[in-house]
């Protein structure tokens, strides 16, 4: 790994909500040294309507977004993956692609808004506790010394982070 870019990818089992989040949140805090992107395991094939509204309206990018499978980070030509995260207990226990390369597995345990049940308000308020939890875990991720990092150190550090009180 170089001190210039990372990819990260954001594995959940739908690629609707969490992950989608994730991969805006890291874009935005990132700065241009951490690229992010999002997969499923089994893609609903749609970004979560509720997911979409949250990120539109705290002013993310959702033009590119859409809901795909990690295969396409497996095939020749997909960007080289630096960090995988998954961000769902389901995605976490599933056999995954190898990836080629160095690439440094964690494993950040987050509830699924899209099965929050209750109001409107109540399930919209679900997302927004996503947005937050994911804001300050991916915070805590592009302010490590990466490059000074051993992998073992970084994958210590990023399990202390999935394992972080929001």
């Amino acid at each position: 790994m170089t001190d210039a870019s990372y990819n990260v990818l954001f594995l959940c089992t739908g690629n609707s909500a969490r992950s989608i989040i994730a991969e805006c949140v890291l874009n935005r805090l990132g700065r241009g040294r951490f690229k992010g992107f999002s997969a499923g395991t089994s893609p609903r094939g749609n970004v979560h309507p509720l997911a979409l509204e949250l990120l539109r309206h705290r002013g993310y990018d959702t033009a590119e977004l859409r809901s795909k499978s990690w295969d396409e980070f497996a095939m020749p030509g997909a960007p080289p993956l630096d960090f995988v995260v998954t961000v769902c207990d389901d995605a976490a226990g599933e056999v995954c692609p190898v990836w080629s390369g160095q690439t440094v597995i964690a494993h950040w345990s987050l509830p699924d808004p899209a099965t929050a049940i209750g109001s409107e308000a109540q399930r919209a308020f679900a997302f927004a506790r996503t947005l937050r939890a994911l804001n300050s875990r991916i915070g805590v991720f592009v302010n490590l010394p990466i490059i000074a990092l051993d992998r073992a150190t970084l994958e210590r550090q990023l399990h202390e982070i999935g394992h972080s009180a929001d």
